[in-house]
C-alpha cells in the first residue's frame, strides 16, 4: 500500500522522467521533423526553444502561486496541461502549430517544475533529502538516457509523432496517483497576495531577454535584449518595494549559498544542454548516421548521469555540496576540450570518451547543487526556491540552444539543412563546444564561492 512519502517520490520520479525523455528524444527527431515540415535550421531550433522559453517565463510566477494556493493543486493542473498539449503536438500538421502547442506544453512544464521538488522538500526531512533528490535526478537522467535510444528507434521505424502521443498515458497515471494518494496541499504562504504586476514584469523581462539572445546576430535582436535588461531592472526595483513579491530579492542579497548555487546551475545548463542537439546534427548530417544509431551512441551521457546521481545525492548528505558540485563542473569543462577538435573524419571514441566523462561530472554537480539550494531556504520559500532553481535550468537550457542557433545564424544564416556545407556545420559545432567549456569553468568558480550549507 502506498503512503504519502512513497506516492510523493513516485510522482516526482515519473514527472521527472517525462519531460527529459520527451526533450532528449525530440533532439534526435528534430532533423526528421525539419525534413517533414520542409523548414530551415532556425525554425527547427524554435521547435525546441519555444518550449524552453515558455517554461522559463512561467516558472517563478507559478512557484509563487503554488506557495499561496497549494502545491498539489498546481502540480495537478500542470500534468493535465502537459498531457493534453503533448497529444496536440503529436497531431500538429505544420511547424507553426507545433510551436504553438510546444508553448502550451511549456506552460504545463512550468507548473510541474515549480512544484515537484518543493513537494519532495516539504514531505522528506533534511536527513533524507539528498537521497530522494538523488533518486529524482537519476529519474531525470533515465529519461535522458532512454530518450535518444527509444526516440531514434521510434523516429526511424514508426514516426516522431509517437514520441508526443506516448506522453499521454504516463501523464494520466501521474494524475491518478496524485488524486488517490496525496492528501496534503502544502500551502505555506496562504496569507500572501499574488503579485500580478511583478509577475507581468517578470514574464515580459524573461521573454525579451531570451528572444533577444536568440536573435543576437541582428540589430533588432540586440535592441530586444537591451529592452529586456531595462525591464528586468524595473522588475528588481519593484520587487524590493512591495510586501508580497513573487521573488524575494533579499534571498539573493542575504543568502550566499542560494545565490551562487543558482548561478552555478545557470552556468551548468547553459554549457551542457545543447550537447546532444549539436552531436545529433553532427552524427546525422556529417557522419550519415541513422536516428537509431545516433540515439544508441548518445545514450552514454545520460546513462552515466543516471548511475552516479543517486550516489552523488547520498554523498551530499555528508559531504559539502560545494566540493562535489565544483568537482563536477571542472570535469564537465575538461570534457569539452576534445569535442572542440571534431572534424568529418573523427573516430567515435573522440565522442564516446568525453560523453562518458561529462556524464559523471554532471551527476556530481546536479543533485548536490539541488540539495544546497533547497536546504538554504525557509519552508515558506520552498515553492519559489524550487521555481527559481527550475528557472535557472530552463533559462540555461534556452541559452545553450540560443548559443547554438546564434552560431548557426553566423555560419550559414537561413539556409535549409540539406543545402548547408558540411564544413560550415563542423566549424559552428566546434565553436559551440569551446564556448561551453569556458562557461563551465566560470560556473566552477561560482560553485566554489557559495560556501558551506552545514
Amino acid at each position: 500500500m502506498m503512503n504519502e512519502k512513497k506516492a510523493t517520490l513516485t510522482i516526482a520520479v515519473l514527472s521527472s522522467f517525462l519531460t527529459p525523455f520527451m526533450l532528449s528524444s525530440l533532439n534526435i527527431s528534430l532533423p526528421t521533423i525539419a525534413k517533414d515540415f520542409n523548414i530551415n535550421a532556425i525554425m527547427m531550433g524554435w521547435i525546441a526553444t519555444s518550449y524552453l522559453l515558455a517554461t522559463s517565463i512561467f516558472l517563478v510566477p507559478m512557484g509563487k502561486l503554488a506557495d499561496i494556493k497549494g502545491k498539489k493543486k498546481i502540480f495537478l493542473y500542470g500534468i493535465a496541461i502537459f498531457t493534453l498539449s503533448s497529444f496536440l503536438c503529436g497531431i500538429a500538421h505544420s511547424a507553426i502549430l507545433m510551436i504553438i502547442f510546444r508553448i502550451v506544453q511549456g506552460l504545463g512544464s512550468a507548473l510541474i517544475f515549480s512544484t515537484s521538488i518543493a513537494i519532495i522538500t516539504s514531505v522528506f526531512p533534511q536527513s533524507e533529502r539528498g537521497k530522494v533528490l538523488g533518486i529524482t535526478v537519476s529519474s531525470v537522467y533515465s529519461g535522458l538516457s532512454l530518450g535518444p535510444f527509444l526516440g531514434g528507434i521510434i523516429t526511424e521505424y514508426l514516426s516522431w509523432r509517437i514520441i508526443f502521443v506516448m506522453m499521454v498515458p504516463v501523464g494520466l497515471i501521474i494524475m491518478y496517483i496524485v488524486k488517490k494518494y496525496l492528501s496534503s496541499e502544502w500551502v505555506d504562504a496562504e496569507n500572501e497576495k499574488i503579485d500580478i504586476i511583478g509577475s507581468t514584469l517578470y514574464i515580459i523581462s524573461i521573454s525579451l531577454l531570451m528572444i533577444g539572445l536568440i536573435n543576437f546576430t541582428n540589430l533588432y535582436g540586440i535592441l530586444i535584449f537591451l529592452v529586456g535588461v531595462v525591464f528586468i531592472t524595473i522588475f528588481i526595483f519593484y520587487e524590493l518595494k512591495i510586501d508580497y513579491p513573487i521573488v524575494n530579492i533579499k534571498l539573493f542579497k542575504q543568502n550566499k549559498v542560494f545565490t551562487y548555487s543558482n548561478l552555478a546551475a545557470l552556468a551548468n545548463y547553459s554549457s551542457t544542454f545543447a550537447v546532444t542537439f549539436l552531436l545529433s546534427i553532427y552524427l546525422q548530417n556529417i557522419k550519415d548516421f541513422t536516428p537509431k544509431s545516433t540515439g544508441v551512441l548518445l545514450i552514454i551521457l545520460p546513462v552515466m548521469m543516471a548511475i552516479f546521481s543517486p550516489i552523488a545525492g547520498r554523498l551530499s548528505d555528508r559531504i559539502e555540496p560545494r566540493i562535489l558540485s565544483s568537482s563536477g563542473m571542472l570535469i564537465i569543462a575538461v570534457s569539452f576540450i576534445p569535442l572542440s577538435f571534431l572534424d568529418k573524419d573523427s573516430n567515435m571514441l573522440m565522442i564516446l570518451i568525453p560523453l562518458f566523462v561529462q556524464g559523471i561530472g554532471f551527476a556530481l554537480f546536479s543533485s548536490p547543487n539541488a540539495n544546497a539550494i533547497m536546504s538554504s531556504v525557509e519552508k515558506r520559500y520552498y515553492g519559489v526556491a524550487s521555481a527559481i532553481m527550475a528557472t535557472m535550468r530552463m533559462v540555461g537550457q534556452s541559452t545553450s540552444l540560443a548559443i547554438s542557433m546564434l552560431l548557426f545564424s553566423l555560419f550559414f544564416g537561413n539556409e535549409k539543412l540539406s543545402k548547408v556545407d558540411k564544413l560550415l556545420f563542423i566549424d559552428a559545432i566546434r565553436y559551440g563546444f569551446i564556448i561551453f567549456s569556458v562557461i563551465s569553468f566560470l560556473g566552477m568558480f561560482a560553485s566554489l564561492k557559495r560556501g558551506n550549507i552545514r
